[in-house]
């Protein structure tokens, strides 16, 4: 019997697929992809893998639609990302997969997946911060689902560290971030997943795709809620002028540039105001929070430029050193952050808002093989 005939004949039935192994079915589902495709306009249909339609031979030819397998999704937490890890695996409607990390008496990690993942597509969520022990931890993993024979790895990394050092800012230093991005694809991973991170242009450091989403989405919709009336962003240093851009256009008002100069790391040694902000409900926006020195500092000349109030949205609270003594003792009426790093301590001053949903959707998107523009705003 040719290919073709046979084919057809598994098609009309139930009873003549039932019949057939499993390795015989996948070889016809091979057939039945190759004899598709060479039709033109032809559309994409994904489905689980090791369940197949059942449709008549007509229909399925007037739709001009081939049968493309879809491995199985499983998603595993990092260590420092396990809270997070359990909402977006909420969102997508799937339960964390299980794996231990075990420790020597050094402190040398040995990671390893407690359930098969052969086959599978592999979502591995973690956060690099602090970033040695966590982006080390991220790479085994990797390199584990590698050779536990997964058909893809993608890398959910909620904060990127290491994404500050993305240039040569002056003699005799490291690129850090291109270094992280060349170890993330060496270690294995197919795919990157993260969130603002600090420049754009680091997407070009990897070669692997790389799905860079906006904590936009999660910001928008709160601020709104807040209902100000003379609303106004501002851009902390001259870095984050295209996000505080975004929101300006987006709730159509004005935006200033705070100008600085830094002595060194952490420190500044001068900042001014570019713009009118008398009378105006003024909203800093960035994309992280270490010491909080760059927004208290902000904020307090923005306030003695006439603000009516200040306060920040920040993607990231990494919040080290002072920060949250600086905050507490800033002009800030509230600072806004996610969940991307888990909060060390409470404070009346940080409020804390949930990427779960936004990176749920996300990996919904991928192996949905659906575009991600709708996450944006």
């Amino acid at each position: 019997m040719e290919p073709k005939n046979r084919v057809n004949l598994l098609l009309k039935t139930k009873e003549s697929l039932a019949l057939c192994t499993k390795r015989q079915v996948g070889k016809e589902h091979f057939l039945i992809q190759k004899i598709l495709f060479e039709r033109p306009g032809s559309q994409r249909l994904t489905f689980p893998q090791n369940h197949y339609f059942c449709l008549p031979i007509l229909s399925i030819l007037t739709l001009q639609t081939p049968l493309i397998p879809m491995s199985e999704v499983k998603i595993f937490a990092g260590s420092n990302s396990i809270d997070l890890a359990q909402k977006i695996a909420k969102s997508y409607g799937k339960k964390l997969g299980e794996l231990t990390l075990s420790r020597f008496s050094d402190g040398e990690m040995s990671p390893s997946f407690d359930e098969s993942i052969r086959g599978c597509t592999v979502f591995i969520i973690q956060s690099t911060n602090p970033p040695s022990d966590n982006l080390l931890e991220l790479c085994l993993l990797i390199d584990a689902a590698k050779r536990a024979s997964a058909y893809k790895v993608c890398a959910v990394i909620p904060y990127f560290g290491y994404a500050r050092q993305d240039r040569k800012d002056r003699p005799r230093v490291s690129i850090a971030a291109k270094l992280i991005a060349n170890m993330l694809t060496s270690a294995g991973a197919d795919r990157i997943m993260a969130c603002d991170l600090h420049a754009g242009q680091i997407q070009g450091f990897f070669d692997i795709p790389l799905d860079h989403l906006n904590g936009s989405a999660i910001f928008a919709p709160y601020l709104s809620t807040l209902r100000l009336k003379d609303m106004i962003f501002a851009a902390p240093d001259v870095g984050g002028v295209a996000r505080a851009r975004s929101f300006a256009k987006h709730f159509e008002v004005e935006m200033v540039v705070c100008d600085k100069h830094r002595k060194r790391a952490n420190e500044i040694a001068s900042m001014q105001v570019i713009g009118d902000v008398e009378g105006k409900d003024v909203i800093l926006v960035d994309d992280l929070v270490d010491t909080a020195g760059t927004l208290c500092k902000a904020a307090q000349i923005i306030k003695e430029k006439g603000a009516n109030s200040v306060r920040a949205i920040v993607t990231h609270g990494v919040l080290s050193g002072k920060a949250y003594e600086n905050i507490e003792d800033s002009v800030l009426e509230e600072i806004v952050i996610t969940d991307t790093i888990p909060l060390k301590f409470p404070s009346d001053k940080i409020q804390v808002l949930s990427v779960g949903e936004l990176f749920g959707k996300a990996i919904h998107a991928v192996t949905g093989h659906t575009s991600i523009s709708s996450l944006f705003i």
